[in-house]
Formats: C-alpha cells, sequence, structure tokens
C-alpha cells in the first residue's frame, strides 16, 4: 500500500542529486502519486537536493529513454514543481530530459515561505543548478523554462549573466517584469513594511480549470498561505535592475495569456521587446495567468506553438 505523502518526510529522506541513482524511497512515490506525476512517459527519475547560494534546494530529475536535449524548469511564485506535471510531459515527449527545482521558500526547499532577500538569489540557485546538469552530462542545448517569477529569474539571467554557447532556447509563460497594480502595491510596501513581516495570502482564479485551482486553495500541502513584505521589498529592488540592463541579442519565446490579472502583461511585452531583439510571441486571448495549468485547450495552443519553434 502507498504511503500518505508528508512533506516533512521526503525532505528529510533526499539524497544528493550527483548521487548514484538508487531505488525510489516511499515517500518519494506518495509525492509522484499525489502530484500525478507518477505516469509521466520517462524512463528514469529521482529526485534529491543541491546546495545554492546558503539554500538546500529540492530538485526532480526525469529522463525519457535518448534524450536530446535538456529542460530547465522555473515555477512561479507560490507554485513548485510538483504542481507542473503538464509541462514535465510535454518535455519527455519532445524527447528533453528535465531538470525541475523548487525555488528557495518554496516546495521542500529550505526558507523562510514564499520569501527572498534578494532577487539576485534565485540568480545563484539557477547558475547552481545550469552547472549541475553540465555536471551530470545532461544533453545539450539546455532549454530553460519559466511560468511568471521563473520567467522573471529567466529575464535577469539572459540579460546580465552572458549566457555560455550550450544555452538553447529560452521560455516563458506569462513572464514577471511588474505585477498588476504595481504602483498600489509598492505604496502598500511602503506602508506596511515597518508594522508587519506578512500579509495573508488572497488566492485568485488565475487558471479557468476549476480543479487545479481548489486543489490550490484546499488540497496541496505545499501552498504557502502569506504575502512576505520582503518579497516585496525585493521585488521593487529589482524592478529597475531588469528595465535598465542593456540590450540583449536573444529571441526568447514568449506565451501570454490576455485575461492575465496578476502581471501587467501590455507593459511586461513592451519590455521584453525593447530588451531583446524580437521576441516570438503567442498570446491567447481568453488564458488567464497560470498558464502551466490552464485549460487542456489553452495548453495545446501553446504546447504546439513551443513544440513548432523549437523544432524549427
Amino acid at each position: 500500500m502507498l504511503e500518505q505523502f508528508k512533506p516533512e518526510r521526503l525532505v528529510a529522506g533526499l539524497r544528493p542529486l550527483t548521487s548514484a541513482p538508487a531505488q525510489a524511497l516511499p515517500q518519494e512515490l506518495a509525492y509522484r502519486a499525489f502530484y500525478g506525476l507518477e505516469q509521466l512517459p520517462a524512463a528514469h527519475a529521482r529526485m534529491g537536493y543541491f546546495d545554492a547560494g546558503g539554500y538546500r534546494i529540492a530538485a526532480q530529475l526525469w529522463l525519457p529513454e535518448q534524450p536530446k536535449a535538456t529542460l530547465i524548469l522555473l515555477h512561479g511564485y507560490y507554485d513548485h514543481s510538483g504542481l507542473y506535471g503538464h509541462v514535465m510531459r510535454w518535455a519527455l515527449e519532445q524527447n528533453l530530459a528535465v531538470m525541475a527545482l523548487d525555488l528557495p521558500g518554496h516546495g521542500l526547499s529550505s526558507g523562510t515561505r514564499a520569501s527572498i532577500n534578494d532577487f539576485a538569489e534565485y540568480q545563484a540557485v539557477l547558475e547552481a543548478a545550469i552547472e549541475l546538469v553540465r555536471e551530470l552530462q545532461l544533453p545539450a542545448p539546455l532549454h530553460l523554462f519559466g511560468q511568471s517569477t521563473g520567467g522573471a529569474i529567466l529575464i535577469d539571467y539572459l540579460l546580465t549573466a552572458n549566457p555560455q554557447s550550450d544555452i538553447g532556447e529560452t521560455i516563458l509563460l506569462a513572464p514577471l517584469v511588474r505585477p498588476r497594480a504595481w504602483g498600489w502595491s509598492k505604496l502598500s510596501y511602503l506602508l506596511l513594511k515597518s508594522f508587519v513581516s506578512k500579509i495573508e495570502r488572497r488566492f485568485s482564479d488565475n487558471s479557468h480549470d476549476p480543479v487545479f485551482l481548489d486543489f490550490l486553495r484546499n488540497r496541496d500541502p505545499l501552498q504557502p498561505r502569506d504575502l512576505p513584505t520582503a518579497w516585496v521589498g525585493a521585488l521593487g529592488r529589482w524592478v529597475p535592475r531588469i528595465e535598465n540592463a542593456p540590450r540583449s541579442p536573444r529571441r526568447p519565446l514568449v506565451v501570454q495569456g490576455e485575461e492575465d490579472r496578476t502581471v501587467d502583461w501590455p507593459y511586461n511585452l513592451q519590455v521584453l521587446a525593447d530588451k531583446f531583439a524580437g521576441p516570438r510571441v503567442l498570446r491567447i486571448k481568453q488564458a488567464r495567468h497560470h498558464l502551466a495549468n490552464e485549460s487542456a485547450e489553452f495548453r495545446a495552443e501553446y504546447f504546439s506553438f513551443l513544440t513548432e519553434q523549437l523544432n524549427r
């Protein structure tokens, strides 16, 4: 009988991702069953951790039978990689190895829940993940995939880190530059930061999939329940960094829903147009923010677009 998924027991049992592959622990199997990952079309899979930027980062590795390239997957704010089964399935069907990691303060990784001191810490984690992929000798090119805040981390990397030649495509789903109502958010932060360290999270209908929305609100034990003011402050320092960054010759793939009420997507698309040499953009009229878990029709539309672009 399969064990019940208990996050603290899984974290305690994680081994370094560089260690020799071993039989999956019962809690790893329980995790996969709980998040619907047990049927992914992978020939090999394992979980583990690596250390980066003062954090212990939980990560998953999924390998098809004959991987031709690698996808490094970064989730969005409040998320974790267990929620990205649709993306993992698509990548594995493209014969991509998948490295999915939980950002600091999210999922099974260490750190204050949903917080960060500075967005530079996300860069340290991403760069460590890229080096780990190289150490594990996963196949190049290394494609990068980010939803929302994960996309923000990738934007920062492309604009400031001088990516090496083995970095392939960058895929951004509803990428964050500024959140919606950013002026009000900054004012609220300035008024509150001296008095409170966090405020209660408000769940939004950021997908057309009611099953997913119910799972987030009522069943997922890894969902943070608060918004730390420190994270808002870190975002406030990061936004002008990106707005003032030099232009990049890269051409990321961008998917954006036009019913997104989480990020200021018209502004963000303009920033991306200014910062990159012709980003390739797919806009989906009725899609909301959480594109990785939007309804099946929207996922099919953008996965078709991404498949075509990756195979050009």
